[in-house]
């Protein structure tokens, strides 16, 4: 009876073979009837036309020649469809189920078909239970064909996915810039996921002093920061141009996405100009930063829902690090504007050096340091030169150097020697340890305070553990600016950095040929990673040695050799060109201590002025040097010494060597005394005290008649 079968099924399948066209029609009709529609799209449709058209000779040739279905392989179209399903997102248990159903369906055909060649019902329903058997057979080798390409194509996709999201997570986020990580973002997206990708960010978000606000009714302004094709070019499929602000209509689906933070994934229709389009809210610490949108044209294929995860993942990941980098640019910008804030907006008016100054925040992640310079006109026409560095990047450091850099004028206003003031700056350094109790380290600092006299053509300098600063001299005493010039590094003690305690600062003076450069800095002009620190001291010689004397040009000079690029670190530079003040314009009278020689010196004083030209100011300055030598005849020690000097003011000093400095106090209406020094409050611009190692000096200055 077997044979009987298998000799009746053969003669059906041959009696089928010509029929094999209609026949896969039925299995086309009934895997379509299974299938989403959007799946079919015409390139898959022809794909598995051949395939069931295939599938349908394989079976015959499975009866007609009893084939063992072990040793059965599937068309290699099945194969190929099995990739196209898994490509598009349609899930294996509904390819399963379209493919046995087809089967099922074209069995039934086929079992239709026998009662056409006999009237015997024993063969009829042998012959039906054995075309059944073979029939499951064949499905299950089939499926088993097809299951292996599915899970072969979701593998690689699956690893195609993550090494994706590994190149994302490697390439996004390189830099603290909000621009670059956009790009960064469009760049690795459109090497193998989608043919554009455009990056928007909300403008209030990179507007940080939060111009240009809108009221809650408006579609949100966006900024086009990002875009890229496939092509690598400017995309013309795009309408927003690079750079540029636009909005979404409300109700659009990009306006949806923003406003509800949830991803769209868009087909056909919904998706302007591309068959396929994913709309991702970027979103990062609970605030909505803008939207990214990737699209793909005909010649791939349309996302799926597993592409929108992978999408999903690489925008989160995006999105933190757009965030960082939008938040660094902000704190960085806020701290660079503070820091330039408290720095000299331009240079003060003296007469005892020309100064030139240059400030440049670092190019690391770290951010803005600590680092300041001031120039600080003194009396008696000196100047003093500050440089320092607040240990630390940020807000922080920025505001503690504004408080120490007022605390350093404050201290210079009272005249102190360089190391004693150093020693009050240590203590405020101290106290502000102790009232903000950080966390984060000691609160430290370095400083170095210089004091030039014109007139004696001393500097006394003091440092603070900071680096030493450097001189160049001219090889001819009054050469001139291109005069060639020696240069050295001041050999001067260096104290411990503020904020330690209780060790000393010292002192160090020398004299200065007039036109010598005095160069200031801190350590990030000359340290660097990849620079050695003694050639760059030794760069830093040469280069003073050879400029001229120009300080804005020494400046420019000394960055360009020292600096190749954006320093790692913040660099504060202050070059001086020392001046001279010519004799002729200080006069100096030394006094007996006789209440007599007061006469004498309002008479060498009204000379002095008669010769300077400058009669209109003689009375009141009389008036001054009367009072002030009276002060030190009667509450001081001798020597007694009075010195004019004639500069941008006319300043009066009256030097003795007691170190009891007089206050100025309102005299009651019968008292006989009290009332010098609010006299020559009234008459002087400024006056003050300033101590020395060997007394004090009462000074008063006057402006000079226009």
């Amino acid at each position: 009876m077997g044979t009987d079968v298998d000799a009746f099924l053969r003669r059906v399948a041959q009696e089928l073979r010509p029929r094999t066209n209609q026949s896969a029609d039925v299995l086309l009709r009934r895997i379509r009837s299974e299938l989403p529609d959007p799946s079919l799209d015409e390139d898959i449709a022809a794909l598995v036309s051949e395939e069931t058209t295939g599938h349908v000779a394989a079976f015959l040739d499975v009866l007609e020649h009893g084939i063992d279905t072990t040793e059965f392989t599937a068309p290699p179209q099945a194969a190929e469809v099995a990739r196209r399903y898994a490509r598009i997102g349609v899930p294996i248990t509904t390819l399963l189920r379209a493919y046995r159903l087809g089967h099922l369906g074209l069995l039934h055909m086929m079992q239709a078909e026998i009662p056409r060649f006999t009237d015997d019902p024993e063969l009829i329903n042998t012959a039906a239970m054995r075309l059944m058997e073979a029939g499951f057979a064949y499905v299950d080798r089939g499926s088993a064909h097809v299951v292996a390409a599915y899970q072969e194509e979701r593998d690689r996709r699956l690893q195609h996915r993550l090494l994706l999201t590994n190149e994302a997570s490697l390439r996004i986020g390189s830099t603290l810039d909000v621009g670059r990580t956009a790009q960064e973002l469009t760049d690795v997206c459109t090497e193998d996921f989608a043919a554009l990708v455009t990056v928007d960010l909300l403008d209030s978000v990179l507007d940080d002093e939060g111009e240009g606000a809108q009221t809650p009714t408006d579609p949100p302004l966006l900024r086009r920061v990002a875009q890229r094709s496939v092509s690598g070019e400017s995309p013309v499929e795009s309408p927003v141009a690079e750079g540029r602000t636009h909005t979404y209509p409300t109700g659009s689906e990009p306006a949806r996405a923003l406003a509800t933070g949830r991803a769209g994934l868009l087909h056909a229709a919904q998706a302007s100009h591309f068959p396929s389009a994913l709309l991702l809210p970027l979103l990062a610490r609970g605030d909505t930063l803008g939207l990214v949108q990737f699209f793909r044209d005909e010649s791939a294929p349309p996302f799926d829902e597993d592409d929108l995860l992978l999408a999903q993942e690489i925008a989160a990941r995006a999105a933190v690090s757009i965030d960082n980098a939008r938040r660094y640019t902000h704190e960085r910008s806020t701290a660079l504007t503070l820091q330039r804030s408290l720095l000299p907006p331009h240079a003060v008016e003296q007469s005892a050096v020309v100064a030139a100054a240059r400030y440049l925040p670092s190019g690391s992640r770290a951010g803005v340091g600590g680092d300041w310079y001031d120039v600080i006109p003194l009396s008696g026409a000196r100047v003093a030169l500050v440089v320092g560095d607040v240990v630390g990047r940020g807000l922080h450091a920025a505001a503690t150097m504004g408080r120490l850099r007022t605390a350093v004028r404050a201290f210079a206003d009272i005249d102190l020697m360089p190391d004693e003031l150093l020693t009050h700056l240590d203590d405020v350094v101290i106290r502000l340890q102790r009232e903000e109790a950080r966390e984060d380290g000691e609160l430290s600092a370095t400083c170095l305070y210089a004091v030039y006299d014109p007139v004696s053509r001393l500097c006394s300098l003091a440092s603070a553990g900071h680096v030493v600063p450097a001189l160049a001299t001219p090889a001819v005493p009054g050469g001139g600016d291109r005069a060639p010039q020696s240069a050295r590094f001041l050999d001067m003690p260096i104290g411990p950095p503020l904020g330690l305690g209780g060790l000393p600062f010292e002192t160090a003076q020398f004299e200065l040929p007039a036109g010598s450069l005095l160069a200031l800095y801190t350590d990030g002009l000359i340290q660097r990673r990849a620079q050695d620190v003694d050639a760059a001291r030794t760069t830093l010689c040469d280069v003073l040695g050879r400029a001229p004397g120009a300080p804005e040009e020494v400046c420019d000079r000394l960055l360009a050799a020292l600096l190749a690029g954006r320093p790692a670190d913040d660099v504060a530079l202050l070059v001086a060109h020392t001046l001279a003040l010519d004799p002729g314009r200080v006069a100096t009278l030394d006094l007996p201590s006789d209440p007599a020689a007061v006469s004498g010196a309002r008479r060498f004083t009204s000379e002095t002025l008669s010769a300077w030209g400058l009669e209109d100011l003689a009375f009141g300055t009389e008036l001054m040097v009367s009072e002030l030598v009276t002060n030190a005849i009667r509450y001081g020690k001798p020597p007694i010494r009075l010195r004019l000097i004639r500069q941008s003011s006319l300043t009066c000093e009256v030097f003795d060597a007691n170190a009891t400095a007089p206050h100025l106090r309102r005299a009651r209406t019968f008292d006989e005394g009290g009332r010098g020094l609010l006299l020559v409050a009234q008459l002087a611009e400024r006056w003050g005290t300033r101590h020395g190692r060997e007394g004090k000096v009462i000074w008063a200055e006057q402006a000079l008649p226009r």
